[in-house]
């Protein structure tokens, strides 16, 4: 038994940072472990030593600063995680490792004005047939992570209303998922979830303050501070689209006049276009005729970096940010659109502050929100099962 302060509970946890590290970072070297954790360099080399001979993680050689060392990874068979992402017109699944490696991934398109219930369906018949395709244990899924387009109460789990999937408000989508697949269900919004896809596998690597701006169907801010994803008390932060721009321009959906989401998102920008370019026009095809060289589009395109750049810069005043990352169809653009959001941030944010600015598209594209799922169930389930061989090896050490 183990009491508070013994050799052992200290070994216990010792363990537990060193499993937790290599977990949300997918590969460390050992002098990575101990910077991360703060452990000396001899103990982290005799806890990485212990955990592999327990078969909970896997040590292959690599190089750092053009000197050879060690690459620590959980081990590929140590448990299953699945990423669940509805979006305004697709659900995407994708299924991972404890070491971060992408076992099978598909998408397909979904009907918005379906119901939560068909949709559901879906979700779990994709699910169903991933893990029938890649032969996984279904024992070992240690998790899933659920994205939703629209803001989860934090307390209760509940969908608030949103345009983009209608008839979903309401709804308890973890606690609809745990149901059918049995195990633990941790959800989250798109937005949020593709600032914490970046920051684990794209182009927020590296920093520890970011925010990710998805424009689509609305405009939504995932903002991650000090390495950890804000949502606030209500879940509600983030919500750049209802920044006000214009007292007197166009009502929003929230009710409110001019909003960044009235000046940016498809369901706006798209009416401009139509007259010229007939109504079968997408943000994607905006895109692609733009970087074509058409000239309404690119006069569209850079009107619409120029509002973002304004939000941005909000977010520069108050949050400071080392780093944006710009999501959704929009970020294909390139230069086209972020030249205009770095004009608009020089322009109206602290100077100091966008000095310390980069703006980048995001490196992930659509895949975003479904790798930042597999990274929310990554980031929230325990340690305890992965420890179990690694405390049965060590225990010898402590009888």
């Amino acid at each position: 038994m183990e009491t508070p302060g013994s050799q052992s509970s200290l070994h216990r946890a010792n363990l537990e940072r060193v499993v937790r590290a290599v977990r949300l970072a997918g590969s460390l070297t050992q002098a990575e472990i101990a910077r991360t954790t703060g452990l000396s360099a001899a103990t982290v080399s005799n806890i990485v030593r212990e955990l592999k001979d327990g078969g909970t993680v896997q040590v292959t050689p690599t190089s750092a600063g053009g000197r050879r060392a060690r690459s620590v990874s959980l081990s590929g068979d140590a448990g299953i995680v699945i990423g669940v992402d509805f979006g305004h017109a697709h659900l995407r699944v994708a299924i991972g490792n404890l070491a971060h490696q992408v076992l099978a991934e598909e998408s397909e398109p979904l009907d918005v004005d379906a119901s939560w219930v068909q949709g559901f369906d879906r979700a779990e018949a994709l699910v169903n047939r991933l893990i029938s395709a890649t032969g996984v244990d279904r024992s070992k899924v240690a998790g899933v992570g659920l994205g939703v387009p629209g803001p989860i109460d934090v307390e209760s789990g509940t969908l608030g209303s949103t345009a983009i999937l209608p008839g979903w408000g309401g709804i308890k989508p973890a606690e609809e998922l745990r149901g059918r697949l049995g195990v633990p269900v941790h959800v989250d919004n798109d937005a949020n979830l593709g600032a914490l896809g970046e920051l684990v596998w794209g182009s927020g690597r590296g920093v520890r303050d970011l925010a990710y701006i998805k424009i689509a169907s609305g405009v939504g801010a995932g903002l991650v501070i000090n390495g950890t994803i804000y949502r606030g008390p209500g879940g509600t932060a983030g919500e750049i689209g209802h920044i006000t721009l214009d007292e007197s321009g166009p009502v929003c959906r929230c009710g409110n006049r001019g909003c960044l989401e009235t000046f940016t998102a498809a369901r706006y920008v798209l009416p401009l276009l139509q007259p010229s370019h007939g109504g079968d026009l997408t943000m994607e095809g905006v895109v692609r005729l733009a970087r074509d060289g058409d000239p309404g589009c690119r006069r569209v395109i850079a009107d619409v970096g120029r509002h973002v750049g304004s939000g941005v810069a909000n977010l520069c005043n108050l949050l400071n940010p080392s780093r944006v990352v710009l999501g959704g169809d929009l970020a294909e653009a390139g230069e086209l659109v972020l030249g205009p959001i770095r004009e608009s941030v020089g322009r109206y944010a602290i100077p100091s502050a966008a000095r310390q600015l980069s703006v980048l598209p995001g490196a992930l594209g659509g895949r975003a929100e479904v790798l930042g799922a597999l990274a929310l169930a990554l980031s929230e389930m325990g340690d305890s099962t992965l420890l179990d061989g690694a405390l049965t090896a060590a225990a010898p050490a402590f009888t």
